[in-house]
């Protein structure tokens, strides 16, 4: 099985929540994108600092794939489709890369809770 961690998801395994601890096993495939490294290493500056921000991205950076152009498509499409839900960027290209990888989009943001191929976990 592959997963996805959107921001939420890198968050809750690296604070240890244990909810999200059997997805921190090195058995798991595991993917994010650029974006969600970005609102990650933000939420960390802000709430830790520059040095466990650093730390964190350099952890998750390896898990880091690259988008293409029918990511960046599908991700206008869905948070055009979803307007309604107010999706950031982030998530609209997170989902669509997880959908794109059959991939299980692990996230707690209720926005997603119920859509396909998501896995919730608060």
């Amino acid at each position: 099985m592959v997963i996805f961690l959107d921001t939420y998801a890198i968050i809750e395994i690296d604070l240890g929540n244990r909810n999200y601890k059997e997805y921190a096993l090195e058995s798991i495939k595991t993917m994010t994108t650029v974006f969600n490294l970005v609102e990650a290493y933000f939420v960390y500056y802000k709430r830790f600092g520059e040095k466990e921000a650093n730390r964190l991205n350099r952890n998750v950076k390896q898990i880091v794939i690259p988008i293409d152009d029918s990511i960046i498509k599908g991700a206008v499409k869905f948070k055009l489709t979803h307007s309604k839900r107010r999706f950031s960027f982030a998530d609209a290209i997170g989902y669509v890369t997880a959908r794109k990888y059959n991939a299980q989009f692990l996230t707690g943001d209720y926005m997603f809770k119920g859509m396909e191929g998501v896995e919730f976990v608060k």
